[in-house]
């Protein structure tokens, strides 16, 4: 329906002497909406509410942040595949909607490709493996020993199946020949309290959410995913530098809007974001967070995207991986 109102405006546009140039020139007219597809306080929804907060200032329209949680980031991203193509709503995608998910469901209800336009990309970040002090675990040599002896007894928390938080436990678990058990969640904040309760053994949790429980001392961190040290945990070591190479797992978040919005449009948001992602105050905001702006233009994130979609399609095939 509201893609038909769209196209009506269009028409009645041409019908009138404007052209979607000049539709495109008026927005925005009026507040936008950003869909998060993971629950609200993972590290989608901060980095995606720090930046929001800047953007609706560069854009001069207030930018409403709506979590909707769930399938894995399928819900949101539905959600947003079915809008008016106008820039009014757009979607946090991930390396979950736009990675892995492809390969993961057999049946989506969006096509990862097709139904969207990306934007611009905002931020990625590695993950890192934490544990509680009370485990007693202080190295992953520790934990690969401890879950050899006890095969399918340790747990690990995501924040959905198919998200990076879950692949990089299959790869974990593929590189030191254990068998952890995973418990997937409707976002990692739900996760990262069961962790803290004792519910689960461990999670490989983004550093945006586990860095303040990680200085609080109520996490022990034990390596990250990145293919280098992180920026606010220069003592931590690298899978890669325990002898798991393969351990390599990003989530990143970029804007995308629905199949068909003006280019103008598309490009209007991206400048704007841009403009915010250079503004000190969000720099600041997301390294204190653990995240750092990275931020492509709509054709580099095009290509990003695609190259993307290959890369963790290539990875849930070898897991054998498969989602109803």
């Amino acid at each position: 329906m509201m893609k038909k109102m769209f196209c009506a405006m269009v028409v009645l546009a041409a019908l009138t002497g404007w052209s979607v140039g000049a539709l495109a020139q008026a927005f925005p007219a009026k507040p936008l909406r950003i869909v998060v597809p993971f629950a609200a306080g993972g590290a989608i929804d901060i980095i995606v509410r720090a930046s929001g907060q800047q953007l609706a200032k560069e854009l001069g329209q207030a930018v409403i942040i709506d979590n909707r949680p769930g399938a894995s980031g399928n819900i949101g991203a539905d959600a947003v595949a079915k809008s008016a193509a106008d820039g009014y709503t757009l979607l946090a995608g991930t390396s979950a909607t736009h990675g892995a998910n492809p390969a993961l469901y057999a049946k989506l209800a969006y096509d990862a490709r097709r139904d969207f336009v990306p934007v611009a990309h905002i931020a990625g970040v590695p993950n890192v493996l934490v544990v509680t002090p009370a485990s007693g675990m202080r190295t992953v040599a520790d934990l690969v020993k401890q879950a050899r002896a006890t095969p399918d007894k340790m747990s690990y928390g995501s924040a959905g199946s198919g998200t990076s938080l879950h692949l990089a436990g299959e790869l974990f678990n593929s590189a030191a020949q254990v068998k952890l058990l995973h418990i997937p969640y409707k976002g990692a904040a739900p996760a990262t309290t069961d962790l803290l309760g004792g519910q689960i053994t461990m999670m490989f949790n983004t550093v945006p959410v586990a860095l303040p429980l990680i200085r609080s001392g109520k996490l022990t961190p034990l390596a990250v995913t990145s293919p280098k040290r992180h920026f606010a945990l220069p003592e931590v070591p690298t899978f890669a530098e325990l002898g798991y190479p393969s351990v390599e797992s990003e989530t990143w978040v970029g804007l995308f809007a629905p199949a068909g919005t003006p280019r103008e449009v598309v490009d209007k948001v991206a400048q704007a974001l841009d403009r915010a992602l250079r503004e000190k105050s969000v720099v600041d905001l997301l390294r204190q967070q653990g995240a750092e702006p990275h931020f492509m233009d709509p054709n580099e994130f095009a290509r990003y995207v695609d190259s993307e979609i290959t890369r963790w399609g290539a990875i849930v095939r070898a897991a054998g991986i498969k989602l109803d």
